[in-house]
This record gives C-alpha cells, structure tokens and sequence, in this order.
C-alpha cells in the first residue's frame, strides 16, 4: 500500500537537499516504492574517519536523512516533523565503494512516526541498522 500524502521522487528529494550536508557528503537518492526510501553514500575522503572506515556519524546522516524524509512525505501537507529520536548500531565498516540504506516505517501515528533503517555495504552485509522517531507537528 502506498503511504505518501505528498508526491515524491527521486527528483523532488534530490532538489530538497540542494546546498545542505546531505549534499556536501554526497549522498545520492536512488528510489522510492510504495513505502520506502532507498539512498546511497559513497566511502570516499569526505566520508572516511582517520582509519579509513566510513565515519559512523556520516551513516547517522544517511539514516537520518531516509527517514526523516520518509516520515515528511508520509504526512498530509501543511504537517512537518522533527527528529525526537535516533539510535544507530554499527555492525560492520565499510573501507570503499557505496554504503546504501533504505528505509520503512514501524509506525506511523498521529503524534509521532518511528522509522527503521538498514544500511549495506556493496556486497549487501548489513553494515548499520538504525531507527529515528519523529515528532509530528501539526499546522500553525
């Protein structure tokens, strides 16, 4: 079933990041389903720690990102939301190629959304699992 109260494509959230981190970082929006959000992040200067791992807080930004953005275009117009919550388990580092996340609701509620997030490396190991709740803020 499909859960988007906005229209949404790969275009739309690729020109929503125009100028932010999310682009500084270079992370790329690859798909949209019916009810979840695909993106990537390449392991690269940018994205690396000083061990030459993809930096944990860059996969909390590409967590982040997929499910904020879910959570956003899940909600009727003149609604928003804000991130509450976001916890982030680092199972295995990423040295090179593409870490790509895709996201999906747990749950989506008239106060808050709960968004888990599974990101993989390019031999699809899961490299981070991460879950954001989001506070829903009804129009001014």
């Amino acid at each position: 079933m499909r859960i988007w109260k906005k229209p949404i494509s790969i275009e739309i959230l690729s020109a929503s990041h125009v100028g932010t981190a999310v682009a500084h970082l270079g992370i790329e929006f690859l798909e949209v389903g019916d009810n979840f959000i695909r993106g990537r992040v390449a392991v690269d200067a940018r994205t690396r720690q000083p061990y030459g791992l993809l930096h944990g807080g860059v996969s909390v930004v590409l967590a982040e990102t997929l499910g904020s953005c879910g959570a956003v275009y899940a909600l009727p117009e003149g609604f928003r939301c804000v991130g509450l919550d976001i916890n982030a388990n680092h199972l295995k580092g990423a040295t090179s190629g593409w870490v790509t996340g895709s996201t999906q609701p747990v749950h989506i509620g008239r106060s808050t959304q709960v968004w888990q997030i599974e990101l993989r490396n390019d031999d699809g190991a899961l490299t981070c699992v991460s879950r954001i709740t989001m506070a829903v803020l009804a129009p001014r």
